[in-house]
């Protein structure tokens, strides 16, 4: 069974629909299930049942009790993993590309919560394994996990205020000629229940980017993301008219430069993930209340397509700055 959930909502939070307001809170749970736990009386908002369409003023206590919740049964399983950091609660991995985050439809087993489950027993004891958040099986890159309850709380909270930096890197079709922000709602595709995509009435997305190398037909992007939306940087890009190199759902047919080597033409045709790493992560440790900033290098895959795009254009345009 899950356990009681308690947290406080966080002052960023202010206007918003509880509903709203809770989804960003408690990322483990769906808004729509949130709204039947609200609807039931199984939420306390201050000691008093509230309505999924209350504004919240933020600083509320909320408490919620989910008793009769059915918890899916996730098997510990003997999958490495490549730990970036650990002590008493705290754990930072880094997910190679291929790799689900969690047990869902088609996806029951051999994911990284059972590798979590196998590398701490104690994992168990919070929501999902203690993941703060996820990305897409084929993106790669670092997350982070909680190894107690209160880190879990502390986390998710920091997660809710925009507290959490996470910065990735990603290799777009198209030539960009400035960075940019692309401030634009997201929410379930109206047709394609598969895709995520742009829509008024959706939840708020906020993506910054800005260029890391021009090359002849693409663009390297260092893509710092300020909320943390379902496919939100492979929405946003596409939408702005730059789709990631390889994306299955939201990329186009091939470009190619103009006289591509036949060495680039093969890796581009041979990339079938999107150019997606999650390369950094700030955020303030829940014990010492430090700032600690965590990176990975990027995989095989990703160095081998932007130095074929590098050797390819010959004197790229690089403009190193950061965020």
């Amino acid at each position: 069974m899950t356990g009681l959930l308690e947290n406080r909502i966080p002052e960023a939070a202010r206007g918003q629909r509880l509903d709203q307001a809770l989804a960003a809170l408690f990322p483990d749970f769906s808004r729509s299930r949130l709204k039947a736990w609200i609807d039931s009386g199984r939420v306390l908002v201050d000691g008093i049942k509230p309505r999924p369409r209350d504004l919240v003023s933020g600083g509320e206590w909320v408490r919620i009790d989910p008793a009769n919740e059915a918890v899916i049964d996730v098997a510990p399983e003997p999958i490495p993993l490549d730990i970036v950091f650990e002590d008493e609660v705290l754990l930072i991995i880094a997910k190679p590309a291929g790799l689900v985050v969690h047990p869902g439809a088609g996806n029951p087993s051999a994911t990284l919560q059972n590798a979590l489950l196998s590398h701490d027993g104690q994992l168990a004891q919070l929501p999902r394994a203690g993941l703060i958040h996820r990305i897409d099986k084929d993106t790669s890159g670092l997350l982070v996990i909680a190894k107690t309850l209160e880190a879990h709380t502390h986390l998710v909270r920091a997660l809710a205020a925009h507290e959490i930096e996470r910065v990735y890197e990603a290799v777009a079709t198209g030539v960009m000629t400035a960075g940019g922000t692309v401030n634009a709602p997201i929410d379930r595709h109206r047709v394609d229940r598969l895709k995520m995509a742009v829509r008024a009435g959706g939840r708020e997305a906020i993506t910054h980017y800005r260029v890391a190398e021009r090359f002849g037909a693409h663009t390297h992007v260092r893509v710092h993301l300020e909320t943390g939306r379902t496919h939100q940087i492979r929405v946003h890009l596409a939408h702005a008219g730059f789709p990631l190199v390889g994306d299955p759902l939201y990329g186009r047919r091939l470009v190619l430069p103009r006289a591509a080597s036949a060495s680039l033409i093969e890796i581009l045709r041979g990339f079938k993930r999107q150019a997606l790493h999650a390369g950094r992560l700030k955020l303030i440790h829940p014990l010492s209340k430090k700032s600690v900033e965590f990176t990975t290098p990027w995989p095989a895959d990703f160095e081998r397509l932007l130095s074929a795009l590098r050797q390819d254009a010959r004197a790229p345009n690089a403009d190193p700055r950061n965020f």
